[in-house]
């Protein structure tokens, strides 16, 4: 009996043990879990990642109504793209680097088809038969914030660096990123040069879009905030220097009906005004886009309303700086005075038993185009003599897209996409906005991560 007492007991201070060991791990565990980022660093060589992206890209561009320029650009390149990102060293201030090399190869092109943005070009015009460039920046962390300093590529609203082409486009300045506050991402940046989609360089000019401009600068803040799980807002300030100021905030909301069904309303609007030495002319533009979207099950359906207020383009720094609803692939609906509307319907094959493929299907149509109010002559230009501006101007976009992702195997996720837009105009839009378009761009992705 005393026996059977004597392991009772222990087998109750085990017990006892065991549970202020496990709440001590839990404690542990959860105290970890509160860290910050960098308070949880393993270290620089420990967080590091090494990934290649190699992207085989086939493109042409055929110009129906563009004598005497070219009748069409086609090109097709081979591109590899390393990034390298390194963990932080340990410590209240974390160090760490951020790199990247980029190799574009010409498979084929000609001095008649060059021009595609994919290849870099020599003085006569003829596509190079490769290019290349390499950089990076320094980065530094506190708690949840990180700074950069050096070539980056960017994503705000007011201005985002370009992926469309071949290689990557990316920029010369320094940014900062703070997640301190649960569900709020704020930052900042300023940048002084760019470093085209085709090119070697990393001191090229910053340039606007439309005006022709070449600022010395751009600088923005802003933040997005998460709401709710279902609401989302933001909002961008930005500067182009000797240019304009800039204003753009976002609100999107999404709620689930069921299961299988969502409805979501996406709203985006920017407010410009011109600014110091105002070279791109006189501007007060206010352009805006609503997009409400209803899924069920693997059929999304979209459309969208866009509005461009004031006597001149809605113009920004950087190719991809227009998040608004009716910047496709190849217009962006975005003259004077132009309205806008979007049908789009995507589908998921997943349902169907073939994951990885999906298709989209669009309509974009705009009319109302206008900039006889831009006195200052900046944005009224013509490639026709006989049109003056844009008044009276209507266009119109088609695009599909086809796309499929390898799910296992040896080619797992390897993507392939099909792109095709067809673009028209009337004479108003196309004398000052290009010609009529029939486009077609093949993509082949193969993402690796070595480390």
């Amino acid at each position: 009996m005393q026996m059977m007492k004597w392991s009772v007991m222990a087998l109750a201070i085990a017990a006892a043990t065991t549970q202020l060991a496990f709440a001590d791990d839990q404690d542990d565990a959860l105290a970890k879990e509160n860290l910050s980022s960098q308070a949880k660093s393993n270290g620089f060589l420990e967080d590091s990642t090494l990934d290649l992206l190699s992207r085989n890209f086939a493109f042409q561009r055929d110009f129906k109504n563009n004598a005497p320029g070219k009748n069409m650009t086609n090109e097709w390149a081979q591109g590899e793209m390393l990034n390298y990102s390194s963990g932080f060293t340990q410590g209240t201030v974390g160090f760490g680097v951020d790199a990247f090399g980029y190799l574009g190869i010409k498979l084929n092109s000609g001095k008649g088809t060059s021009g595609t943005g994919l290849l870099s070009i020599d003085d006569d015009g003829r596509a190079h038969d490769e290019y290349a460039k390499a950089s990076g920046a320094v980065k530094l962390r506190v708690s949840e914030t990180v700074a950069k300093y050096g070539d980056m590529r960017t994503a705000a609203p007011v201005f985002a660096t370009s992926d469309s082409r071949l290689l990557p486009e990316s920029a010369t300045g320094f940014n900062v990123m703070s997640e301190e506050i649960s569900g709020l991402v704020a930052e900042a940046g300023h940048f002084t040069a760019y470093s085209n989609r085709n090119s070697s360089n990393f001191d090229d000019s910053l340039s606007t879009n439309y005006s022709g401009a070449l600022p010395d600068s751009i600088s923005y803040f802003g933040a997005t905030y998460a709401i709710t799980d279902e609401l989302s807002s933001s909002f961008y300030a930005s500067e182009v220097e000797d240019n304009w100021r800039q204003y753009y905030a976002n609100v999107n909301y999404g709620i689930e009906l069921a299961d299988d069904q969502k409805v979501a309303v996406d709203f985006n609007i920017y407010r410009t005004n011109d600014y110091g030495n105002a070279d791109s002319g006189s501007i007060s533009n206010t352009t805006f886009s609503l997009a409400p979207s209803y899924t069920i099950g693997a059929h999304k359906f979209t459309v969208a309303y866009q509005q461009v207020r004031g006597d001149t383009p809605f113009d920004y720094v950087g190719d991809d700086s227009i998040f608004v609803a009716n910047s496709v692939q190849y217009g962006d609906f975005n003259a004077a005075g132009e309205k806008s509307y979007q049908a789009r319907y995507d589908i998921d094959m997943t349902t169907f038993g073939v994951p990885g493929l999906s298709f989209m299907a669009r309509y974009v149509t705009g009319s109302g185009m206008d900039n006889s109010g831009d006195n200052s002559g900046v944005y009224n230009t013509s490639s026709t003599p006989d049109v003056d501006n844009s008044k009276g101007g209507k266009e119109w976009e088609q695009n599909f897209e086809a796309k499929y992702v390898f799910q296992d195997g040896v080619a797992k996720d390897l993507s392939l996409r099909l792109r095709e837009a067809v673009y028209r105009g009337n004479e108003q839009a196309n004398g000052v906005y290009g010609s009529d378009v029939n486009e077609l761009r093949l993509i082949a992705e193969y993402p690796l991560s070595i480390l």
